[in-house]
This record gives structure tokens, sequence and C-alpha cells, in this order.
């Protein structure tokens, strides 16, 4: 190898921060060998070891340290150069990698998507689902390059934009006109919650809406599916509190009562980005249409 291998280079890097060759292989598809052959290219190119085994697993040697210090100035120069060859392509093309939650997969994006695909022909969007921790985490090592989560938010050098704030509503089967009048946390808890699984963000925020009056939760369901809520809801087997965008069209609100709940539950979702994220053309034009498509 007679030049820096830029893919050895990342991948040296993400092997230091998840602390071993085997979760950096899994993080990107490839055997762990192949990825100790990268490391190996690396260090006969730079003639110095790069990577230390301990008795805790492995760590970066000083010229490792080094070499780290200059990797996101190196990854940051690259994506300038790309960026400023890009300007000269009058065309929103490439592919881009969005990460959100299944909820605004399912109910939110699909029109969007559809938008974007009459709108610029040429970009290709790739999405993942996953929850906020995940979404944020694949951002930051450079595997999505950009995510619509429910804040807050917390990670290293990440831009955080919000988008639109949404409502959360309360979900029952039919029931007789003027039977849910007022909903609030005092009056629901007594009645059979069917809820999010507990450690999801929407199953903190709701939780914290009924803590706020001193209410603690016991739901008699925990799912994780916002469709096999609705279905158990449907079936009479207890209420629910869902985002409104899972309701929103009359198809997936049929066999459902939707109320409002007081006080009212809101949610921010944001897009997500890091901050040396180049801003291509069709990345702006995915935060144009989020910005111009609120919910609330």
């Amino acid at each position: 190898m007679t030049t820096l291998n830029l893919g050895n280079l990342a991948t040296f890097r993400l092997v230091v921060q998840r602390g071993s060759f085997s979760a950096a292989a899994d993080v990107l598809g490839i055997s762990q060998p192949a990825v100790s052959l990268q490391i190996r290219q690396l260090e006969q190119f730079l003639q110095t070891r790069l990577i230390e085994r301990t008795g805790r697993g492995i760590k970066a040697t000083a010229a490792g340290l080094a070499l780290l210090s200059h990797g996101e100035r190196i990854e940051q120069v690259v994506d300038e150069a790309i960026r400023s060859v890009s300007e000269f392509n009058r065309e929103v093309s490439g592919t881009i990698t969005l990460g959100t939650g299944a909820t605004a997969c399912i109910h939110f994006l699909p029109p969007l998507l559809q938008q974007l695909r009459s709108d610029y022909q040429l970009l290709k969007v790739g999405v993942t689902t996953g929850n906020t921790l995940d979404i944020v985490r694949a951002i930051e090592e450079n595997r999505l390059d950009m995510g619509l989560v429910t804040l807050p938010v917390s990670g290293r050098a990440l831009d955080v934009m919000p988008v639109m704030n949404e409502e959360f509503v309360f979900i029952v089967s039919q029931e007789p006109p003027g039977a849910w009048d007022v909903l609030t946390p005092e009056v629901l808890h007594a009645q059979p919650l069917i809820a999010f699984e507990s450690g999801s963000g929407t199953r903190a925020l709701i939780d914290g809406w009924f803590e706020a009056c001193g209410i603690a939760i016991a739901p008699v369901m925990q799912l994780g599916s916002i469709e096999a809520i609705k279905r158990m809801v449907r079936a009479g087997l207890g209420y629910s509190i869902v985002p409104r965008m899972a309701v929103e069209n009359s198809a997936d609100r049929e066999g459902l009562s939707v109320h409002s709940l007081t006080p009212v539950l809101q949610r921010q979702l944001a897009v997500v980005m890091r901050q040396d994220k180049i801003l291509s053309k069709g990345i702006s034009a995915i935060i144009r249409m989020l910005q111009n498509k609120p919910l609330d």
C-alpha cells in the first residue's frame, strides 16, 4: 500500500471506539479477519503498531492515539473536498441514509418520500428504523447521514434542528359520544392502559405526563409496535396514548375513538446530523420538506 487508505483509517477509529475487532466487524458487516487485515495494512503503511492487546481488551498505542487526534481532521478535509466538487453538480442526486422511529416510518415518511422521488428522481433515500439512542449512535459513527428523532437528544458533535411538534392522543375502541369528555391523568390512571414497552422514549414521555400529577402507571400490556397496540385497543382490551400521526388518516383510526388529553401532551421531533456532515443538496431538500410539513 503506497498511500493512506481512508477506509482503513475509518476502521481503525471504529475499532478503538468500540473496544474490539469483533464489535467493529459487526458494525461494518464484515468478518473479524477482514477488520484485522485492514488494521495490519494501516500499521504496515505507517510502520508502527497502532493497537495493543491488554487484559481488558484492546487499546490504542501512543502512535495510535496520535493518529486518532488527526483522524477527525482528515475526515473533515475529505468531506470539504467532496462538498466543493459537488457544488459543480446542479442535480440533486446521490444516496442518503435516514434513521427514524417505526411510527414515523409507517405513518409520516411515505408521502414525503414519494414527493422526494417525484421532485428529485436521481436522489435515493434509504430508511432505517430504531430507537433514538441507536439512531444517534449510528449518526455519530457515520453509519447514517441523518435522523428524525424525538427530543431530547444528547451526543457529541451533533447538530440538532427541531422541525415539528406532535400531539399525543388518547385512543379507545368506539364508545358512546361524551363518554370521554375530559381526559386527565387522574381520570385515566384507574383504566386499563396498553402502553409502549418500557425503555422507549415514547414510554418515558407518557410516564412523565402521569408523574407530573404524582401518578405511577401500571399498564396491563406493554408492546413495542404501534400497530399491535392499536389492534389490542380495537379489541376492547384497554386504552392507549399514541402519536397523532398514527391515527391521522381515516383508515388508520378505523374502529377507534380519538381524543385530546388534558393537559395536552406533545413531543418535539428534530433532524439530527453530525456537525461535520456535508450539507448536500439532497440533505437540504429533505430538511426543507420536513420543515414545511408541520404536524401541530
